[in-house]
C-alpha cells in the first residue's frame, strides 16, 4: 500500500499485525513515534484491524502505549535475532509470556446485511497485548510464513514485512516509498556516470 493511501492511510502493509506494530516506531526516513499517546494507539488499533471499528476502548490510559512500545521493543529484537539466525532468550520469554494471557474473544454479527467481526468484550490493555504476541509466534513458528519474511532494501529503511509478491521478488516494504527512492537514485547514479555530450 502506498504511503498516506488506501483504507488504512499507512505507509505500507506488512501483511502481519505484529510487523505492523513494528511499523509504528520512529524510522530512518523521519517517521516520528506513532505510539506517543493514548488516541495514536487508539488509531493505531482501529487501522492496523487489532480491533474491529467501533470497538469501546473504555480501559485505555496513559499507561498502554508504553506497555506496546515495550512490547514492540522486545518483538524487534526476537525477529532481528531470528533473521540473523541468532537466539534472544529474554525477547523470547517476554514476547511469550505475553501470548499466553487470553486475547480477546471474537465473533461475527450481522451489520448491513454483511458478517462483521466483533470482539466478545471490550478489550484490555493485556488481551490486545496477547493478541499481538501470538501473531507474532504464529508467525515465526509457520515455516511458510517465516520463509516469506523480509527486511525492506531501501536506503535507510529496514522495515519488516511478508513478501506474498509472484515469484518472492519483492525488495521493498513499499514500492511507492522506499521503490521510488531506490529508482530515483539509480537514475542519478546512471545520470552522473554518463559522460558529458560533446561540445
Amino acid at each position: 500500500m502506498a504511503a498516506g493511501t488506501g483504507a488504512r492511510g499507512r505507509r505500507f502493509e506488512p501483511g502481519r499485525l505484529c510487523l505492523d506494530l513494528l511499523a509504528t516506531a520512529p524510522g530512518p526516513l523521519g517517521e516520528g513515534e506513532q505510539l506517543d499517546g493514548p488516541a495514536r494507539l487508539a488509531h493505531w488499533l482501529y487501522s492496523s484491524g487489532a480491533v474491529p471499528p467501533g470497538t469501546a476502548l473504555a480501559e485505555l490510559d496513559d499507561t498502554w502505549p508504553g506497555r506496546f512500545r515495550r512490547l514492540r521493543d522486545g518483538l524487534d529484537r526476537l525477529i532481528t535475532a531470528e533473521l540473523a539466525g541468532e537466539a534472544a532468550p529474554a525477547a523470547l520469554e517476554e514476547v511469550n509470556a505475553r501470548a499466553a494471557a487470553p486475547a480477546p474473544g471474537v465473533g461475527a454479527v450481522h451489520r448491513g446485511g454483511t458478517l462483521v467481526r466483533v470482539l466478545s468484550t471490550d478489550p484490555g490493555c493485556g488481551a490486545l497485548l496477547a493478541a499481538v504476541a501470538r501473531d507474532a509466534v504464529e508467525l515465526l513458528t509457520d515455516p511458510v510464513a517465516r520463509a516469506r519474511l523480509r527486511r525492506c532494501e531501501g536506503d535507510a529503511c529496514g522495515r519488516l514485512y511478508l513478501d506474498t509478491s509472484r515469484g518472492r521478488r519483492r525488495r521493498w516494504c513499499s514500492s511507492a516509498v522506499c521503490g521510488n527512492r531506490e529508482r530515483v537514485a539509480r537514475h542519478r547514479r546512471r545520470a552522473k556516470a554518463a559522460p558529458d555530450p560533446p561540445p
